[in-house]
């Protein structure tokens, strides 16, 4: 199949973008995911600089095409992440204060709106078509419904989601650019049944679909093969994450209050290959769909040197990133 194989840039924030592209590069890698930043002009990518400066989009062109590499999405996680979440001080470090401002709820939301706007611009200017993101939740809170938590409050969450995203989503669709939601937890959707009130809520907004990650589903026992062929025509993006769940039974999926990391953790994030995603069906099942966009490698291995294992996935991906036969193995009872 031969789609492009990229790094996702948010584990490499503490490299200037000149020394982490040249690494990818040198590693191998067809091109990157550069996070967006708001208030720092020299990380990966930054929007307001992106849009004030008519050569910034150009010399970062300018640097990828140099060193062999593509981009084909932007990652707006941070700030989208407020739009709907109930805001503590956890979410004060995400943002710059000028989006924070005196906290006030409301005003946040607002601001951040205005930046995953400006965002869809930004990505238009840079030529790319996809933004990854996340939405946040008002109602991630009441997963498991004790006290019990009635069905008005869990509807109000996803109207809370048309509400403040439909606006935002308009945006994207003017710009020709699409939202791709992590399906995650914490977020709106985390799962195929809050994936389709999503888009049930959103009235199956054209520029909203999603970035297919598998480390978060199967934790949770979701089959991600099966989200490939409940969303065929909503899978914008795909990261490529491995996970492995503990055997040991002090732990549960829930995460025990241990940070990741812990090896008494229920679960932890492994880099592809090294744990139980099975990619060699979603590769297979993303020939079905025809998907042709990046296959986007996201290190998040306390485990490994990241050096390592961002060598060690591009190795793997390739391995796995096979084109769909174009020939019947038993045609040759065909011919006459």
């Amino acid at each position: 199949m031969s789609r492009k194989i990229t790094m996702y840039s948010a584990q490499w924030g503490d490299l200037d973008f000149d020394v982490f592209a040249r690494k990818m590069s040198q590693f191998g890698y067809d091109g990157l995911e550069l996070k967006c930043t708001l208030d720092r002009p020299n990380d990966h990518f930054n929007v307001r600089a992106a849009l004030e400066d008519d050569s910034y989009c150009e010399r970062k062109r300018e640097q990828l095409d140099e060193l062999g590499l593509g981009c084909w999405a932007l990652s707006a996680h941070s700030y989208g992440q407020l739009i709907l979440d109930d805001l503590d001080e956890r979410h004060r470090k995400m943002v710059p204060e000028y989006i924070w401002g005196d906290g006030d709820p409301a005003g946040v939301r607002a601001r951040a709106s205005e930046e995953l706007k400006l965002t869809a611009h930004a990505a238009k200017k840079f030529g790319v078509s996809v933004v990854n993101g996340f939405t946040g939740s008002s109602i991630w809170k009441y997963f498991y419904s004790f006290p019990p938590v009635p069905q008005a409050w869990i509807d109000d969450g996803f109207k809370m989601l048309a509400e403040y995203w439909t606006p935002i989503l308009d945006e994207f669709e003017r710009c020709g650019v699409k939202f791709a939601l992590e399906v995650h937890p914490t977020e709106i959707a985390f799962d195929i049944w809050s994936a389709r009130k999503a888009l049930v809520a959103l009235d199956f907004h054209p520029a909203f679909g999603f970035n297919f990650d598998p480390s978060h589903l199967v934790w949770q026992g979701v089959n991600p093969v099966k989200f490939l062929r409940a969303f065929p025509d909503r899978i914008f993006h795909v990261h490529v994450k491995d996970v492995l769940r503990n055997d040991d039974d002090e732990a549960g999926i829930l995460g025990s209050h241990l940070n990741f990391g812990d090896c008494r953790r229920g679960w932890d994030f492994r880099s592809p290959g090294h744990g139980e995603v099975n990619f060699e069906e979603i590769f297979r099942m993303l020939n079905v769909l025809n998907y042709q966009g990046p296959l986007s490698v996201e290190w998040e291995d306390c485990g490994m040197d990241r050096e390592f294992g961002a060598q060690d996935a591009l190795r793997f991906v390739r391995g796995l990133d096979f084109s769909a036969s174009d020939f019947a193995f038993d045609s040759s009872f065909q011919r006459k």
